[in-house]
């Protein structure tokens, strides 16, 4: 199985079930020579595997994104890489166009689209402002609810997804986490757990932009992502769905018991 993004905040948790469950992980990512932007890369990766997962490195609704998966599924097919499975980003508009390259490709497609990672908390920037800051400042409005999912719970779907035969091909499944929970609830959370006195604010948009250059995120980047949280954070994802439970058979981690397992590995010292 290849797990493009291996290193990253998916793809090491889906290369680490897979092994679990018995499968032989090929690591993709620039530390093994694979680059998603250097076709040339492509085949030596995928060559010889019968499945993989596919995480674009920046956001699956970036422009780039959609002829890149486009590409890079073609090319697995021809390669007898038949099972792929895209992280797709749950009520993002802009994701479309990625998700339906997947589709056109004659893989046997499964796209998992998921909430919110509760893991943005402890790993990141997010993360780092609230190590570094005392708080967080983010653009969505004091009494928006996310249903946070574990990481890990996306990679358990993953593997399921391409080691259950058939039965999640051509089918999109949505995870989320058990319940909702408002930023400012979660920023609270994590400042029980941690002991720390930890604020939220919410701030326009613009505003947001400002603080994220400061942050050394360059303008570019930072525009492409007050644009897409002016999109996601409008309410649209304020539900809950079965997706973790229909396909393990159990209920998703709950946002506290990351927050509690983080904290105890000095995650926000």
């Amino acid at each position: 199985m290849v797990v493009t993004g291996a290193t990253g905040r998916t793809g090491g948790r889906v290369a680490s079930a897979a092994r679990a469950a018995g499968l032989t992980v090929r690591a993709a990512s620039r530390a093994t020579g694979f680059d998603w932007r250097d076709r040339s890369t492509w085949a030596g990766t995928l060559r010889g595997a019968t499945a993989a997962y596919l995480a674009f490195p920046t956001d699956v609704g970036a422009p780039e994104a959609a002829p890149a998966i486009g590409d890079i599924a073609r090319e697995a097919v021809s390669l007898g890489v038949r099972r792929l499975v895209l992280l797709s980003a749950r009520g993002e508009e802009r994701a479309g166009p990625a998700e339906d390259a997947l589709r056109d490709s004659g893989a046997d497609w499964t796209i998992v689209r998921a909430a919110w990672f509760a893991q943005n908390f402890g790993e990141g920037p997010l993360a780092e402002e609230l190590r570094l800051c005392g708080g967080l400042l983010f653009p969505a409005a004091e009494g928006l609810r996310e249903p946070f999912v574990d990481v890990r719970d996306v990679a358990d779907v993953v593997v399921a997804a391409l080691t259950s035969g058939d039965r999640y091909a051509r089918r999109e499944i949505d995870v989320t986490g058990p319940r909702l929970v408002a930023w400012g609830e979660a920023v609270a959370e994590v400042a029980a757990v941690t002991g720390r006195d930890l604020s939220y604010r919410t701030v326009p948009a613009r505003e947001y932009r400002e603080h994220l250059v400061g942050f050394g995120v360059p303008g570019e980047e930072a525009d492409f992502l007050v644009e897409l949280f002016g999109e996601l954070l409008d309410g649209r994802n304020a539900r809950l769905t079965d997706g973790v439970r229909r396909v393990l058979g159990r209920e998703p981690r709950d946002f506290t018991a990351y927050a509690k397992e983080a904290a105890a590995a000095g995650t926000w010292r």
